[in-house]
């Protein structure tokens, strides 16, 4: 096997420019390849740190019609609902539209306890209880504007018109690597007086209810009683798992995360490609030395060994450098998205289709030329020289 790895090695340096660039040509293949995967990824990350004991509850006809406060107490009184939440997307800008970054207004109390994975100290947690204008943020967000506890956060109305200002109470990290950790949350009930003054037809009204549920088996039945309690009214419902109601927002997208997906998998089809021919080259100019090895009683496998050992040592070789080229480039792509993708590194999942897509390259690029090698008459061998 070593002799193997040092004659594959040696063939392939025979040729330093051609050998040069086609590994940077699958270095760049797998970097762009993991890229691509890792952006899927992202996308889905939302619906993948979701828990199966959490419900959402929104109108029927779409998300963006409110659901009247009232609903929560006969909610409540559903067996099997162990706790209950709510929240309203608010849409501000901060300083400029550029800066997006979701922003939820809360029942801060109830909402942290179905959120056990958005970790605050006791005293963060007390003083956003405490202070009606406070609010709280991931620290991917915090950081991304350098914002520190007791700054003032202004936001520039959307939805809701007007100035807003917030203070900083809180700083919350994650539990988890996929915990969402780009944030804003403050008061709803900040939002909802501000309302009853400005525009009371909006106010008393939140986005959605969050449901906690005995167990996650009873997800099915549990949202059908509330829908059912409901039925009729002026403002129906549908309630959804967690992971239901994120894919939702993913499935607006499906049709780009499926280009996405395709796009990934041509660019290894093109190194392929590019690979083959590079192995189609060398073993053309080897053919009076393959020729000879059969003359003198090498058979198939032997000649096989050679020409894909070149091949797997290229490329499982250029695979392993491309991986570890597309750690810091995904590093420094998760700053240029800032809090786009809360999310966005490189799982095992890609790195192992990274390490298999190398294989596959190796393979492929090596059936046709040991095929030509194995199969040509050495006569045909030794005439192709001279």
């Amino acid at each position: 096997m070593l002799f193997f790895l040092r004659l594959a090695l040696r063939n392939l340096f025979r040729h330093k420019l051609r050998t040069s660039l086609t590994a940077l040509g699958i270095v760049i293949a797998i970097v762009a390849f993991a890229l691509l995967r890792t952006v899927v990824d992202a996308w889905y990350a939302g619906a993948e740190a979701t828990s199966a004991n959490r419900l959402i509850t929104r109108n029927a006809i779409s998300l963006i019609f409110p659901l009247p406060i009232s609903y929560a107490n006969r909610i409540r009184q559903i067996d099997g609902i162990t706790g209950l939440s709510y929240s309203n997307w608010f849409g501000g800008v901060y300083i400029d539209e550029r800066n997006f970054f979701p922003q939820f207004a809360i029942e801060p109390k109830s909402y942290l306890e179905l959120y056990p994975e958005f970790i605050l100290s006791e005293t963060e947690k007390t003083a956003f209880i405490k202070d009606r204008k406070g609010a709280i943020a991931g620290r991917k967000l915090a950081e991304e504007y350098g914002w520190k506890i007791g700054d003032v956060i202004p936001l520039r109305g959307t939805i809701y018109s007007g100035s807003w200002s917030f203070v900083l109470r809180g700083i919350y990290r994650g539990a988890e690597r996929k915990t969402d950790e780009t944030l804003f949350l403050f008061h709803w009930d900040n939002l909802n007086e501000t309302l009853k003054k400005t525009d009371p037809s909006r106010a008393e009204r939140v986005g959605v209810f969050v449901l906690r549920i005995d167990r996650g088996g009873r997800a099915a039945e549990l949202s059908d009683a509330v829908d059912r309690l409901f039925e009729n009214s002026l403002a129906e419902t549908l309630t959804e798992t967690e992971e239901a109601f994120q894919l939702g927002f993913v499935a607006m997208t499906e049709a780009i995360l499926v280009a996405i997906k395709i796009v990934s998998f041509v660019v290894i089809a093109i190194i392929m490609a590019v690979m083959a021919n590079t192995m189609a080259m060398s073993t053309r100019e080897r053919r009076r030395e393959y020729a000879t090895l059969k003359a003198v009683g090498f058979g198939p496998r032997y000649l096989l060994a050679l020409i894909l050992g070149e091949s797997l040592a290229l490329s499982i070789g250029s695979g392993i450098l491309g991986i570890l080229a597309a750690f810091p480039a995904a590093g420094l792509l998760a700053t240029k998205f800032g809090t786009l993708f809360p999310v966005f590194e490189i799982s095992s999942r890609t790195i192992q289709f990274g390490l298999f897509a190398s294989c596959l390259i190796g393979l492929m690029a090596a059936v046709f030329p040991a095929w030509r090698v194995i199969t040509f008459p050495v006569s045909e061998g030794l005439r192709s020289i001279g």
